[in-house]
């Protein structure tokens, strides 16, 4: 049996003037981003609150990009944050990648 493997992304919040002003739901909306995550058929990989550019650092395992779209519109249509989602490559699925282009 082969083993199916996922896009990875990166996805980056800011807490819009109302998420910010709801911080004390942050847990609660944690719970509910997993969710979004589980329906789509994805994995939360890791979550962080951080300082400085970001408010929020999310990194998925999402069946494909249609899947990521969906799960960064449910997101923003909240009107708690605002993200900025990019594709991240493993250095080795990254090397193969590069040594294909033409």
């Amino acid at each position: 049996m082969w083993e199916v493997f996922m896009p990875t992304f990166m996805c980056f919040l800011n807490w819009t003037d109302q998420g910010a002003r709801a911080v004390k739901e942050a847990p609660k909306r944690y719970e509910a981003t997993k969710a979004i995550v589980d329906k789509l058929g994805g994995r939360l990989v890791s979550a962080y609150v951080t300082t400085g550019q970001y408010d929020v650092v999310l990194t998925l395992d999402m069946p494909n990009g249609d899947a990521m779209t969906k799960f960064a519109v449910s997101l923003t249509s909240t009107g708690n944050a605002r993200t900025t989602t990019v594709r991240a490559f493993p250095p080795e699925e990254f090397g193969k990648l590069a040594a294909e282009a033409p």
